[in-house]
């Protein structure tokens, strides 16, 4: 059935139509029936908040559909955007196995249709499930990879033009090339991406400018190509 925002809400993995690439969504069906019975979902309008960093583990959220920003804040007021999550990630996974608070924020994009699990429903399905377990330890694993690649992009790197190269071309990983280049589709603001390297909206929007007239980037809208990664990779220094 349709639920708020457009999104069509889905009761059940089994019956799930978005078959996204998470760890939930190729178990045999005894794996996911035992799913659906610890699970609630929800749709989320964009920029609801799944859960505060430092708040106390209440559960894992499993991203069916959306995207969700992932970010961490100082005393200050200064944000830094860790990731952006797709649909099919397991969210608070960390916190929900160690018993630790959130270590991140995490808000809502755009509308979103997410799994909520009770903590302690999600322990006891990861200890019943073996498959489930080994799941769960390649999603950390490609968690803590993410976070090092964050590091080397606003710490290691030098200048904004070497961090915003190496932003795209990790939001253009994997996409399917075409004789213009790769396309994808800008997930964040000018303003939310300064927050991502660690840099303000000006600086963003006068690089993106740069790399525009340098004919390593175009730009229609939310759309992005990049004409050829070879060439923006030597600003990136990879």
């Amino acid at each position: 059935m349709k639920g708020l925002y457009g999104l069509e809400l889905n009761e059940g993995c089994k019956t799930c139509k978005l078959k996204a690439r998470g760890i939930f969504c190729e178990f045999p069906p005894a794996v996911m029936k035992d799913f659906d019975a610890i699970k609630s979902t929800t749709i989320y309008p964009k920029g609801a908040l799944l859960f505060m960093e430092k708040q106390d583990p209440r559960g894992v959220f499993v991203l069916c559909e959306g995207e969700v920003k992932l970010s961490i804040s100082s005393s200050e007021g200064k944000t830094l955007i860790m990731r952006v999550a797709e649909a099919g990630e397991i969210l608070g996974l960390i916190a929900a196995l160690s018993g630790s608070p959130y270590e991140v924020t995490a808000e809502t994009l755009h509308p979103c249709q997410v799994a909520f699990v009770r903590r302690e429903n999600f322990l006891r399905f990861v200890a019943k499930h073996l498959e489930v377990s080994q799941s769960v330890l390649r999603q950390m694993s490609a968690q803590y990879q993410d976070a090092c690649e964050q590091l080397r992009t606003v710490v290691l790197s030098v200048s904004a033009h070497e961090k915003l190269a190496r932003l795209l071309l990790a939001w253009s990983a994997g996409r399917q090339a075409t004789k213009e280049g790769t396309r994808i589709k800008l997930p964040l603001t000018h303003e939310e991406i300064a927050e991502f390297i660690g840099t303000t909206r000006e600086t963003v929007t006068r690089t993106l400018s740069d790399f525009k007239v340098r004919h390593l980037v175009a730009i229609h809208g939310s759309t992005l190509m990049i004409p050829s990664r070879a060439a923006l990779e030597s600003f990136a220094d990879v």
